[in-house]
């Protein structure tokens, strides 16, 4: 069968069983990288099980610690009071009469250790608040929160699509957190004015949501910051583990070879670096809760259960990825590209946005789309570093965000929208955010392409 009809299979496969079966997106993508090596030529029908298992574990051997690690500073971050703080502390920098940029910022820090869904539940509480001590600009509130937040989830690791990314493309995870961190921020501005036009042509009314009475609003905007941690405390669990990584980035760039390397590869490895950062994150808990050790077990439990959810579904998402690999996808399609004068660059773009609004999950699309790009990038001579293909993918990912994906449906309940004003908002906002990151991406490899 052909490669190309192969993967129309597999997408329609994935989007049944996902959006109209409603299966766990875990067993979804096993059942679709399955599809896709009976149908391949490439691979023996025998082998077909053994080659998705495989796949599977290399994987969960590149991405799981540090997924698993992720989670765990992210839930201590909010049990602690310490993202609270980090909000807190940019607000008072920036001004009250700046609080959709205080927002915004917020969201693209908290966004690199903790998953999307998460900060939107910390920061939406805020952003209500806010509009209750303001009365106005409730949905640019709203929009900034998104714009800061869905840029660092799709462009800077630790979090698990451009972790998988950069593994899958053999990229430096030290040169993906810089990168990514670059070409998000002018692109979050983007977003942040994109959201400004939008506030003020639309009108949104406030209305209460589910366990967020007015009352709760008004409690929360006096709350005090008597008993939250230092804002050292709450910031060094993001900052040190990217202090790490970074180091053995340098030093492999300008002192390959020197004696120092040896160490900063030690500290500079991801799964350690995450690691300090989580027990700094479990000892931020426990001294701003007092918690006993029998009291930290509970929610370290609950953050590495969820952290085990998300590995799995990264892992099932790279052994579907691997397959379309496997049946010879990633081949036809550069060859198709070259055919037809498309710049690598737009169809990794392009590839992200058909797997993102096929199936909802923009991490799924990073993981699918980077394996399969990884043979027409790894080895070969590009003009530009394979980073920008990783920020082309992470933008694409972000294009045609919808109702099947889970980020939708957060922003639209949580703040209390109708669905019609959650489609005005949200899907254009990330349209523009993934467009721009494309742009800024194109322009980076062009003036700086790190080769």
């Amino acid at each position: 069968m052909h490669p190309v009809l192969v993967l129309v299979i597999a997408i329609a496969v994935v989007f049944v069983l996902i959006i109209k079966v409603r299966m766990n997106a875990f067993i979804a993508l096993v059942v679709a990288a399955i599809t896709v090596g009976v149908l391949s030529p490439n691979v023996q029908f025998q082998d077909v099980m053994p080659k998705v298992a495989e796949i599977f574990g290399v994987m969960c051997g590149k991405i799981g610690i540090v997924i698993a690690l992720a989670a765990l500073i992210g839930q201590c971050l909010m049990e602690s009071g310490a993202a609270d703080k980090i909000v807190r502390v940019l607000v008072r920098l920036l001004g009250e009469n700046r609080a959709s940029l205080s927002l915004l910022t917020s969201g693209y820090v908290l966004s690199i250790p903790v998953f999307f869904d998460t900060v939107f539940y910390l920061l939406v509480p805020l952003a209500r608040a806010m509009r209750v001590r303001m009365g106005k600009n409730y949905l640019l509130f709203l929009m900034s929160i998104a714009a800061g937040a869905t840029i660092t989830h799709s462009l800077v690791p630790p979090t698990p699509g451009p972790l998988a990314m950069a593994a899958e493309l053999h990229v430096d995870l030290g040169i993906m957190i810089l990168v990514g961190a670059v070409v998000g921020l002018p692109a979050s501005l983007i977003g942040w004015g994109f959201s400004m036009w939008r506030n003020n042509v639309m009108e949104v009314p406030f209305r209460e949501t589910p366990g967020m009475t007015l009352a709760d609003l008004e409690a929360l905007a006096a709350k005090q910051e008597e008993h939250l941690p230092s804002f050292f405390q709450s910031i060094l669990p993001i900052v040190l583990p990217v202090l790490f990584i970074t180091s053995n980035t340098l030093v492999n760039a300008i002192a390959s070879g020197s004696p120092i390397e040896k160490y900063t590869s030690f500290i500079g490895n991801p799964n350690l670096a995450l690691l300090v950062s989580a027990g700094l994150s479990v000892q931020l808990l426990a001294r701003a809760r007092g918690y006993s050790f029998a009291e930290l077990a509970k929610p370290v439990e609950q953050a590495l259960m969820s952290g085990g959810l998300i590995i799995l579904i990264t892992a099932a998402g790279g052994s579907f990825g691997g397959m379309l690999v496997e049946a010879g996808v990633g081949k036809t399609l550069g060859d198709m590209a070259a055919d037809y004068s498309i710049p690598i660059l737009l169809l990794s773009f392009l590839l992200a946005v058909l797997i993102k609004v096929a199936q909802g999950s923009g991490t799924v699309a990073m993981i699918t789309v980077s394996t399969i790009m990884a043979p027409l990038v790894i080895g070969q001579q590009l003009s530009f570093h394979p980073v920008y293909i990783a920020c082309a993918i992470g933008g694409g990912s972000m294009v045609g965000s919808w109702m099947n994906d889970s980020g939708f449906w957060v922003y639209k309940q949580m703040s209390g929208l109708t669905e019609m004003e959650a489609l005005k908002t949200w899907t254009p906002l990330l349209g523009v955010n993934g467009l721009a990151v494309l742009v800024i991406t194109a322009l980076m490899a062009w003036v700086l392409p790190l080769v």
